[in-house]
């Protein structure tokens, strides 16, 4: 994040305005209106919310102001150390830490007075616990005063400072005040930096801008850096101290040797060497400037020895300038940007990704554990094996050819049939169908089918072995009859039971049941066959033919149609095994009821009234169908359909119903 990512932070309201603009917001946007004769409900939500949108408000704007305040741990080490020395770190943070528990106050007395109005009980005592709720907000709000002058002030100086972008290629030129630092940076920049004869002209970072090799440098000029220690620096020192520690650039360590500055050229060698640890891992250039007054050949030999002492340091150029007479002041720019790309190149070069990679990367050698030697080995198969070669007609088949001779992509389809692993090779082209006599045969595949058959046939030869087939003919009887009937038993038995099996198949269309109907001179003649005696069964079915007959006449009588499907006569033994089981209440009454079909058939009455269930008499039944038929009045005057009924059947908009219309468009809304 460069100095730019700073000046976009809002201007800071002091403590009155921002009381001013939370609460006429609230004012203007919630509702104002209330009365003492609202539901309590009401007058209680009004309140609530005035409170809780006043501390939306006040949690809004000092939410802003925490979040585009930077946190100085977040940023670059040179912006960070800056802000340290301009603003004073300690200071800074417990401004906006105070700025946050007020936040957090606030919140808390929001939360507080919400209860405490859930259970107000009049408008007066809803009214009173807002207006402390508000008036506590205000108080808090009137104590971060200075936090909030102290945060615009930083707000203001801060959109003051020069654009430094602390990762671009960098020149910094330090040295003592007076020197013509600022001479040289108006001179190869844009810039247009104070330059006046007397010491501190320059009290802060200039920035200036220059093209070099199609790229943008930055040139940093910093105020005077006078030789004391650190605790003795002031502010416009340390500056210089900040900008030289963190960030990565060319040094220019500008000399005056006239003297002119008003330091000797040995407080100046001093400084040189006391600040030279700041200028570990960076290009250094050693600038003589004011050449047009006095060259590095002119001074005192011991004084020259002082300079060449810097000078046969390592990774220390010297270059003379004269900014006034502009000698050698484009070789310097020069130089330092070509001394600045190298160093940089090199960094990338020997930098610590490099050595953290191979450091994780270990070739290990074999040792031989003998003399012999092992060649690898090669199979001869694999030598002399033929390269595939597309026009060659004895080449190996692949699957793309066998694709474009039987008719390419798209219509070509591939057999995965070929591939199957089962254990004789010729079932792999049998075909199984998925649907056999009409079933999924997916449904009956079995695993262990083969174990259930095997024990099947053994319990069938077990079976036959101790004779159970034959239980049937060793039988005696005692005569020809007697056998005859137990054989026509035994294969109606089997006719009944395979009969059975048949209808629960589940698969098997059935048959109507009057399909299979037989006369009651049929079922006699088989049952007789069968040596059964049937003459219960048929003086039975005789009695109930009389009384049907008996009640056909009656109805015949009454000129009224009988339903006689119920109970088909003799003629149904079925029907007639179905009046057999049937036994007649004559005692319970009964109810001729007419079907829609102009049917008449006996029906059983109910023997209470269900709808007179829980009321005493018919009296006040008919009372209370009154009263039920009033309360549907209203319902049916608008044409509800019952008590659940929400719809609004037909409603004009609002427009039409608004007085006459004037001249104009129609389409008014």
């Amino acid at each position: 994040m460069s100095t730019s990512g700073l000046k976009a932070i809002a201007p800071v309201p002091t403590a009155a305005d921002f009381l001013d603009i939370v609460l006429s917001k609230t004012q203007r946007k919630t509702p104002t209106v209330i009365h003492k004769n609202f539901k309590i409900s009401r007058i209680r939500n009004f309140y609530m919310r005035k409170v809780k949108f006043t501390q939306d408000s006040f949690d809004e704007k000092l939410g802003a102001i925490l979040s585009e305040f930077p946190m100085l741990d977040d940023l670059h080490p040179f912006l960070s150390s800056l802000l340290n020395v301009l603003y004073d770190k300690n200071h800074y943070k417990l401004a906006l830490g105070q700025l946050r528990t007020a936040r957090h106050l606030i919140d808390q007395i929001a939360k507080d007075y919400v209860r405490l109005l859930k259970f107000g009980d009049s408008l007066y005592r809803c009214k009173q616990l807002k207006k402390a709720a508000l008036g506590r907000m205000a108080t808090l709000m009137r104590r971060q005063k200075d936090p909030l002058a102290y945060l615009e002030q930083v707000r203001q100086h801060i959109s003051r400072l020069p654009n430094i972008d602390p990762n671009t290629r960098t020149l910094i030129i330090c040295g003592y005040p007076n020197v013509g630092k600022s001479s040289f940076i108006n001179k190869v920049t844009r810039a247009d930096v104070d330059v006046q004869p007397y010491a501190f002209t320059t009290k802060s970072l200039f920035v200036g801008h220059l093209d070099y090799k199609y790229l943008r440098w930055q040139v940093i000029d910093t105020p005077g850096i006078l030789d004391h220690p650190l605790e003795e620096m002031n502010t416009i020192e340390m500056q210089s101290i900040t900008a030289l520690a963190h960030l990565k650039s060319c040094v220019l360590y500008f000399m005056d040797l006239s003297e002119q500055c008003g330091y000797s050229v040995e407080a100046q060698c001093k400084l040189f060497h006391s600040i030279k640890p700041l200028f570990s891992g960076k290009p250094t250039m050693l600038v003589i400037n004011k050449i047009d007054v006095t060259r590095l050949e002119d001074v005192h030999p011991d004084t020259r020895a002082m300079v060449q002492e810097i000078i046969d340091q390592e990774d220390v150029k010297c270059i003379q300038v004269s900014c006034h007479s502009e000698e050698g002041v484009m070789d310097l720019k020069n130089k330092a940007c070509d001394a600045l790309l190298a160093h940089r190149v090199d960094n990338k070069m020997k930098g610590s990704k490099v050595n953290s990679i191979i450091n994780r990367i270990h070739v290990s050698q074999p040792k031989p554990r003998d003399e012999i030697v092992r060649t690898p080995f090669i199979p001869e198969a694999v030598k002399n094996k033929k390269k595939y070669d597309k026009s060659d007609p004895e080449r190996p088949k692949l699957l793309r050819d066998v694709e474009l001779e039987e008719g390419g992509a798209g219509v070509y389809n591939l057999n995965l049939k070929e591939n199957y692993l089962l254990a004789n090779p010729e079932w792999k082209m049998d075909t199984i169908p998925e649907i056999m006599d009409g079933k999924n045969i997916a449904d009956f595949i079995d695993p262990d089918i083969a174990e259930k058959l095997e024990a099947l046939e053994r319990e069938e030869e077990k079976l036959q072995a101790e004779g159970f087939y034959e239980s049937d003919s060793a039988l005696e009887f005692d005569s020809d009859d007697e056998r005859e009937a137990q054989d026509a038993s035994i294969a109606l038995a089997h006719k009944i039971r395979s009969q059975s099996i048949k209808k629960s198949k589940k698969n098997q269309s059935r048959l109507p049941r009057t399909a299979g109907l037989r006369t009651l001179s049929e079922l006699t003649s088989e049952l007789t066959k069968a040596g059964l005696d049937p003459s219960r069964i048929q003086e039975r079915a005789e009695m109930i033919a009389k009384i049907q007959g008996a009640k056909r006449k009656r109805d015949e009588d009454e000129d009224e149609d009988v339903d006689m499907d119920d109970a088909e006569g003799s003629d149904d033994p079925h029907g007639a095994e179905g009046w057999m089981d049937v036994d007649e209440d004559e005692s319970a009454p009964k109810k001729r009821v007419k079907t829609n079909s102009g049917r008449v058939i006996n029906k059983r009455e109910p023997r209470t009234n269900r709808q007179m269930a829980g009321l005493r008499d018919e009296g006040q039944f008919t009372k209370a169908n009154k009263l039920r038929n009033l309360g549907q009045r209203p319902r049916n005057m608008l044409a509800k359909a019952g008590e659940s009924d929400r719809a609004i059947k037909v409603k004009m908009p609002k427009h039409l119903f608004s007085g006459k219309r004037k001249g104009g468009k129609t389409q008014r809304r």
